[in-house]
């Protein structure tokens, strides 16, 4: 979500990016993340990490900080599936990382983007004969602007589009298409990110009716929205009772969609048919009692069902027998750190249509992690996270950093580690995959997380896991170099 950093820099982009045309006369709106927040510490804290200013770290015995890329504001970013690649989505660019070294990824191509959100950029692949089309999909909320996007070389503004970026060519990416949705594309994600033929977006909030697109890209040169009702005149989008931001695809063909209304599952195995099976219910809607509870306070932000193939109905809550929804409550607004946005576990009871069949478990906000000192006045949500199979979850907490939490118990979430900078703004951290000879990824992950932060730009660490030893990083303030 636009944090006022956010918004600062997006300013800077349009205002030094020639390709930005009309884009750069538009005036940025307002931040979800609440009028007047002072962004001056933010931003006086990348301009002094650029400068070279080193800021002092907290981190826990088993984490180890292994370096930096300090080139770009990073929001977001996404593993290719067939080739040693991270790819990164800043307000002005999207680097592409090589990670075959991943404890030193170097950066192997940039394409101008200037974009308005693209907060949760998404990998997608399609497989011709012995080669491998790779592309990333872009969500433009407000405005974007590429020179590598002749037909569109003065930008296209209004948002509620998705952007096709080919990485195919690390060292050349450029913008291949795009298309209009008729909802929302704050997020844009791929069903099968190895075989890429359906998208989804976001879709729009309340105001919306909680409609959301479906994107057909059999020819990624001319992708299309589905038209769920052709009977009807125009375009007609599909309907969600999440009011949504996010999809989440797993392994047994269902995907959840996290949004204002909780979290809400679909059977898509059809991809272009998604079919309901349960809800969160009002135990996750932050207009019932997700807001008395503290378990929606504002959006069900994204979400992970590990082990989704192993479901069982009525089975006890594990993650072993696939029933865990892992979830992420962001509550942007909330700077008190015992109350803004939590990371939770959802028991899944039932995927056969029976209603609200989603119950909660556990959460914890960042002060119940014990990482002290907590930020003061600053955003602390809960925001995108990773899975480990280890049954540990790397999480970005904003200016709470990075924080490891262990839900092997997914009925008592425990704190499992944790990496803060002053002044940093994490929005996502990732385990990194691991790859065979031939640089496939085959399903597992290492000990390697990677970051992307507002501030820092893209910090890499290792963990030591359950079972490992004990990192040789320090607890306490640490001068790093």
């Amino acid at each position: 979500m636009p944090t006022p950093l956010v918004q600062r820099l997006l300013r800077l982009a349009l205002a030094t990016t020639a390709t930005a045309g009309v884009i750069a006369s538009l005036a940025v709106p307002a931040g979800a993340h609440g009028d007047g927040h002072d962004d001056s510490r933010a931003a006086a804290a990348r301009e002094a990490y650029l400068d070279g200013t080193s800021i002092p770290a907290l981190m826990s015995p088993n984490v180890s900080w292994v370096g930096n890329s300090p080139d770009i504001a990073a929001i977001s970013g996404c593993f290719a599936k067939s080739a040693p690649f991270f790819y990164v989505s800043s307000l002005k660019a999207i680097s592409v990382y090589d990670t075959s070294d991943p404890q030193h990824p170097r950066l192997a191509g940039v394409v101008d983007n200037v974009v308005f959100e693209n907060e949760a950029m998404n990998c997608g692949e399609r497989r011709l004969g012995q080669a491998v089309e790779r592309f990333v999909l872009v969500g433009n909320d407000l405005a974007s602007a590429s020179s590598t996007d002749i037909a569109h070389a003065s930008g296209s503004v209004g948002g509620d589009e998705l952007v096709l970026v080919d990485v195919t060519d690390p060292a050349r990416p450029y913008v291949r298409s795009r298309t209009s949705a008729t909802t929302g594309t704050h997020t844009v994600a791929c069903v099968v990110d190895t075989d890429c033929r359906y998208a989804y977006s976001s879709g729009g909030g309340r105001g919306a009716a909680g409609r959301f697109s479906i994107f057909d890209l059999t020819d990624p040169d001319h992708p299309v929205e589905v038209d769920s009702d052709p009977a009807t005149t125009g375009t007609q989008p599909f309907a969600s009772p999440a009011a949504g931001h996010k999809w989440n695809f797993d392994e047994a063909g269902f995907a959840t969609h996290t949004g204002w209304s909780g979290s809400a599952v679909f059977d898509v195995r059809d991809p272009a048919r998604p079919r309901l099976t349960t809800t969160t219910g009002r135990a996750g809607d932050s207009a019932a009692e997700g807001a008395a509870t503290g378990y929606n306070n504002f959006i069900h932000h994204n979400s992970f069902r590990p082990n989704a193939a192993a479901f069982r109905p009525d089975a006890p809550p594990s993650l072993a027998n696939g029933n865990i929804l892992l979830v992420t409550e962001e509550d942007y607004e909330q700077v008190d750190c015992a109350q803004a946005g939590s990371f939770q576990t959802w028991h899944v009871r039932r995927l056969d249509g029976t209603p609200d069949a989603i119950v909660p478990l556990d959460k914890v906000e960042l002060a119940d992690l014990g990482s002290y000192p907590v930020p003061v006045g600053a955003f602390c949500s809960a925001h995108w996270f990773d899975y480990h199979p280890s049954g540990i979850v790397s999480v970005g907490f904003y200016g709470g950093g990075l924080q490891l939490v262990d839900v092997r118990d997914p009925q008592d979430i425990k704190p499992f580690g944790h990496a803060l900078w002053g002044g940093s703004e994490v929005w996502d951290a990732y385990w990194v995959p691991v790859h065979n000879q031939n640089g496939t990824a085959i399903g597992k992950r290492t000990n390697i997380v990677y970051t992307v932060d507002l501030v820092r730009g893209l910090d890499v660490y290792t963990v030591a896991l359950p079972g490992q030893e004990t990192s040789t990083g320090g607890f306490g303030l640490t001068r790093l170099p």
